[in-house]
């Protein structure tokens, strides 16, 4: 078992135990997530710590959309609820890269790279994901390199 599913686990028993329920909720939803993911495919396989914080990454980012969606449609209670659990879930992610982080890694990747034009933009994301690994969103990160492609 990876280090991470292995806390995420024990971090559910815990809330279990005090009683936490947004924290159960959640953590028993990020878990079968997981799970979910490792019997995808044709066989069944445990997932690398990488894979695991990247379904996590992935939960985090319905819950913020949810809420987003919630608080459009005026329902505060439900939006709020889809926050919190974000919020847990955020504790198992690494820091996000502020927005100047994320242009000067996307600017230096552009430039070892030699990508000028959009055109390039499919390798330019290949080389710039694999400097920023979970440490931004694929659309913040997207959009700065179409920006920088774009100039």
């Amino acid at each position: 078992m990876t280090a991470l599913k292995a806390r995420l686990e024990q971090d559910l028993k815990n809330a279990m135990r005090s009683r936490d329920e947004l924290v159960t909720s959640t953590l028993r939803m990020a878990l079968a997530a997981v799970q979910t993911a490792e019997v995808a495919g044709k066989a069944a396989r445990e997932l690398s710590d990488d894979e695991v914080l990247g379904v996590l990454t992935k939960e985090a980012k319905k819950r913020r959309e949810a809420a987003e969606a919630f608080a459009a449609a005026g329902r505060d209670v439900s939006a709020d609820k889809e926050r919190a659990e974000e919020k847990v879930l955020a504790g198992y992610l690494p820091v996000q890269l502020s927005d100047a982080e994320v242009a000067d890694i996307v600017s230096g990747a552009l430039a070892a790279g030699g990508f000028t034009s959009v055109g390039q933009m499919g390798q330019a994301m290949k080389a710039v994901q694999a400097q920023i690994a979970g440490r931004a969103e694929g659309g913040r990160v997207a959009a700065e390199v179409r920006r920088q492609l774009a100039t």
